[in-house]
């Protein structure tokens, strides 16, 4: 079957219909919807979404010129600038558009995507490649650097947005292009070709979304090549160890996520597209496993991944140091991508507890108010005031002071402008027997199950300031269908219409119709939290949280002459809600200062009286100018 015929499918059709969706599998325990069967409606999420497009796409393009990326498809190779993935930024960029378009059929996005995906396909060889780093004259031949070179990965971001147009736009060049590039990466990395794999993880994912566009098995069996491969000492060692590739065992017999926190979950999400597609229930399994694994021993409050700055990695077990965060935003994009997968697959809460809690804590933190500044890495305790970089400039990655309009690696930009575009997707799904709401905000829900029958549902709330969340009924069969609704691991003491119901997953199984309503209450209101005792970093210290929310201490709140890092939280005192804040009793407790800092054990320092101070939501920190913060709060020597 050529692309144009894949592309004039009833099912291609049908997606083109329905706004498209970044995964979308052909078979596990639930099927995704398309951005146009989901709509966000006024409330937390759609505002950052319209923000998305209005200014952060525009910040994207004119930095992409700016820096010189998009002009490297056309100026000759001793005038490229940027790093060796500086193309990636670009495709993902158009990815970002096309789901956008999906979504809104906005011509003026169009419009931005054709001019540039123009400059792009112009600079592909005829063979298929394609990398403004690699081939030409005065570069690096082709392939001769798989550990650093980036070549697959950038050639997974270019399918990806092929994918995405695909499902969107339909077939047009940027589509053929992806499927020249593909063939091309089949032709040099398949059976009898170059029997390695990518230092960076991203053609797996890729080349399964192909296959599930345009039906050829080729691209599906390629990325269980690319997955099967790795692990067995393909690519050199380096000073951080194989681990850092996850090329130092294979797959099927990993523990846990490792390594390079990115490059991680991207090869994890390519093996469940591959074990899923391949009916591989034991490949599925041990991915599985690995996040259980992760998530119990590796995971920050905040839901971020990422606690080692020298290799941008996961550490050891319990390693979560919050001064120490990397918890990069790229990290928490490739975990939302894994565990919606992980979601589709198997159905289990869980994933959608995860999403939930990133979305809320990493998402939502990095970027400012306008779209045009981002946090690269996401800190859970800021020392020192942080400086405010020139809007015209510049960062380095790791920089976790304030955020930055731009940065010399720059892929969360671009990687939060394509979560944002496609946020619908993550809203809802469907089954043979109804619909799952697995997020929740203020939106709209239209589909039509696989056996013809119509469902329109409205979710109204005020969630995550407010536990109350009405769905309400528009369009339903004259048939009995279920409606299941995820209660998140936190919410002990939900209630559905009144009465009780466990965590997990309620499900409401009977004849709706039109005007029916449903009112889910989760109990959102503050509550400490303490971490496992063997994370030794924040042991004897708390955090306060409310729904899924994180809150934190910021250094402007504390009253005049009180010394931010002597402050403890007074347990006694009941947290209170007031005006978007949380309200928190705290003592100061300074220790005296000495020549060394090591003494032999003695009573706790004193505290001052007790101080009314608000905590905020994480996501809101640095939004008011230069201040310290943490997360994690000590207590009072008083118990």
């Amino acid at each position: 079957m050529t692309i144009e015929e894949a592309l004039t499918t009833a099912e291609s059709r049908t997606w083109i219909e329905r706004g498209g969706t970044p995964a979308a599998p052909g078979n596990g325990r639930l099927r995704p919807l398309g951005l146009r069967e989901v709509t966000l409606r006024d409330g937390f999420w759609r505002q950052r979404q319209q923000t998305n497009r209005a200014k952060s796409f525009a910040h994207i393009e004119y930095w992409l010129e700016k820096a010189g990326w998009l002009n490297n498809f056309s100026a000759p190779p001793e005038e490229r600038s940027g790093r060796e993935f500086s193309d990636t930024e670009v495709y993902k960029f158009l990815e970002a558009m096309a789901w956008e378009y999906g979504r809104t059929r906005d011509p003026a996005v169009e419009q931005r995507y054709r001019r540039i995906v123009a400059r792009v396909v112009a600079a592909q060889q005829p063979d298929g490649y394609l990398n403004t780093n690699f081939g030409r004259p005065g570069q690096q031949p082709r392939y001769t650097d798989l550990e650093w070179g980036h070549e697959l990965y950038s050639f997974g971001h270019f399918i990806q947005a092929g994918v995405a147009a695909a499902r969107t736009f339909g077939d047009d060049e940027l589509v053929a292009a992806a499927v020249r590039a593909a063939d091309h990466v089949c032709d040099v990395f398949g059976p009898g070709g170059i029997a390695s794999v990518c230092g960076h993880a991203e053609i797996e994912p890729a080349l399964a979304e192909l296959y599930r566009v345009t039906g050829n098995r080729r691209y599906l069996d390629q990325a269980k090549l690319f997955v099967n491969r790795r692990g067995h000492k393909t690519l050199a060692d380096i000073e951080f160890g194989r681990a850092y590739f996850q090329d130092d065992v294979p797959i099927r017999e990993a523990t846990s996520l490792r390594g390079h926190a990115v490059r991680a979950v991207y090869l994890a999400a390519g093996a469940v597209d591959v074990a899923v597609e391949t009916g591989d229930g034991e490949l599925l399994g041990a991915v599985a496993r690995q996040w259980r694994h992760a998530v119990a021993r590796r995971t920050y409050l905040t839901g971020g991944i990422g606690s080692r700055h020298q290799d941008e990695a996961f550490g050891e077990d319990f390693f979560l140091p919050p001064d120490r965060a990397y918890s990069e935003t790229c990290a928490s994009v490739g975990s939302v991508m894994l565990a919606w997968r992980l979601l589709l697959a198997q159905g289990d809460p869980r994933y959608a507890d995860l999403i939930e809690r990133i979305l809320f804590n990493v998402i939502a933190t990095s970027p400012a108010d306008d779209g045009t500044r981002f946090f690269y890495a996401n800190t859970l305790h800021q020392r020192v005031l942080g400086t405010e970089p020139s809007a015209d400039t510049q960062v380095p990655r790791a920089a976790s002071t304030l955020r930055a309009s731009w940065f010399e690696v720059s892929c969360c930009p671009t990687n939060l402008a394509r979560t944002f575009a496609s946020l619908a997707a993550y809203v809802a799904t469907t089954d043979d027997d109804g619909v799952q709401i697995h997020q929740y905000t203020p939106s709209s829900i239209t589909t039509t199950l696989p056996d013809g029958r119509e469902i329109g549902l409205e979710i109204d709330t005020e969630y995550p300031a407010d536990g109350r969340i009405t769905i309400r009924v528009v369009t339903s069969p004259d048939t009995p269908w279920t409606l299941s609704l995820r209660v998140p691991d936190w919410a002990a003491g939900a209630t559905l219409d009144g009465l009780a119901i466990t965590r997990g997953l309620v499900q409401s199984r009977r004849r709706f119709t039109a005007g029916d309503t449903l009112v889910l209450q989760l109990p959102v209101r503050p509550r400490l939290v303490a971490a496992d005792d063997r994370i030794d970093s924040v042991r004897g210290q708390v955090a306060l949280v409310r729904g899924p929310v994180v809150y934190c201490l910021e250094s402007v709140d504390v009253p005049r002459g009180v010394d931010f890092g002597s402050l403890r939280l007074d347990p006694h005192t009941e947290p209170v809600d007031r005006d978007g804040a949380v309200v928190v009793g705290c003592r100061s407790a300074t220790p005296a200062d000495h020549d060394w800092p090591y003494q032999p054990v003695a009573a706790a320092p004193g505290t001052g009286p007790l101080l009314k101070i608000p905590l905020r939501p994480y996501h809101r920190w640095a939004r008011r100018g230069p201040s310290t913060m943490r997360v994690w709060m000590p207590l009072t020597s008083e118990r």
